[in-house]
């Protein structure tokens, strides 16, 4: 089941209220390093940036830490990320904190704001168990990742995990506003017994659902779920060679054709070097590369890389150029 809204916040919103009216709770647990939106209860599950200054968040806002396997919390004996202790450490915190009423998790299955942190390998399973054993719905957003991005139509497929609400927002609307939420026929069906209420003014407006359409139509046709999975390689090696000449590049990491590059000052360390990476950024422009730069308290610069699915070979490759030089 389907609700046709115009932005990627809208879309979280309704979600998140979803949630809220279906399980009669209120508490909702995301990601230290996320990005859901501006807005309300999606402002109030955003804890990248934007928190200071306006005042309490939503009753019930949780958050635990982003798995980051470049800067990993707990490791195990090799240096590498122990994301299952990670998680379990955090769901005791959540535990401790809530008053019984934890309604849903929201998360990013690649935190794009957050400096590209991709979940690792069998990670959503386990949040999804974790949700599973509290009563929680588990709301994956896809606006970054959602419509072939990383190489699959939807991120969450490579892990054989089905969310019980989706959003989707950006590529599906071509650059018109457009939006969605998706939720099985049970849930919708119990929403809707319960009163489920979300208007906007825009809310199924037809045109932006007839680009959505056409949208779809053309990723099918053009195989660019495919295309984004072999030039999304092709990217990966250009950028990973990259690694291996210059000390700066401290990890790359993403999928499909969804990338990000942290720069460093020192790759031993992972001490972050903001000044390059702006000054990068800043040349690439000037040579007629746009390359866009989050920078977060605690991380290097990380360029996240997200040409159009329609790039060409020889596209990619001027912009690999243009970054060496």
């Amino acid at each position: 089941r389907v609700l046709l809204l115009s932005t990627g916040a809208e879309s979280n919103e309704a979600a998140i209220r979803m949630a809220k009216l279906v399980t009669g709770k209120h508490e909702i647990v995301a990601f230290s390093k996320s990005w859901h939106g501006m807005t309300g209860v999606a402002a109030s599950a955003t804890y990248s940036a934007g928190r200071k200054g306006y005042g309490p968040a939503a009753v019930g806002s949780l958050a635990i830490p982003a798995p980051n396997s470049f800067r990993p919390r707990f490791k195990h004996a090799d240096g590498s990320l122990d994301w299952q202790t990670e998680l379990d450490d955090a769901f005791d915190l959540v535990d401790s904190q809530s008053t019984g009423n934890l309604a849903a998790f929201v998360a990013e299955p690649i935190l794009s704001s957050g400096g590209i942190l991709e979940l690792p390998q069998g990670y959503l399973a386990a949040l999804q168990q974790k949700c599973r054993e509290r009563g929680m719905l588990l709301i994956l957003d896809e606006a970054q990742t959602g419509i072939g991005r990383t190489g699959h139509m939807f991120a969450f497929e490579r892990d054989g995990v089905t969310p019980d609400i989706l959003t989707l927002s950006k590529t599906i609307g071509a650059g018109l506003p457009l939006s969605a939420v998706m939720t099985t026929a049970e849930i919708e069906e119990e929403a809707h017994a319960k009163g489920f209420l979300f208007y906007t003014t825009h809310v199924s407006d037809p045109l932006p659902a007839a680009v959505g359409l056409a949208v779809l139509d053309v990723v099918e046709e053009e195989k660019l779920v495919e295309r984004a999975r072999s030039m999304g390689a092709k990217l990966f090696a250009g950028l990973s060679s990259l690694k291996q000449r210059y000390e700066c590049v401290g990890d790359v990491r993403g999928r499909g054709l969804l990338l990000g590059v942290e720069i460093v000052k020192d790759r031993k360390d992972r001490v972050p070097d903001h000044q390059l990476g702006a000054a990068i950024a800043a040349e690439a422009f000037r040579r007629g590369l746009s390359m866009n730069i989050v920078k977060l308290p605690g991380m290097g610069g990380v360029f996240r890389i997200a040409p159009p699915l329609t790039i060409s070979e020889e596209e990619l490759e001027l912009g690999l150029k243009i970054i060496a030089e």
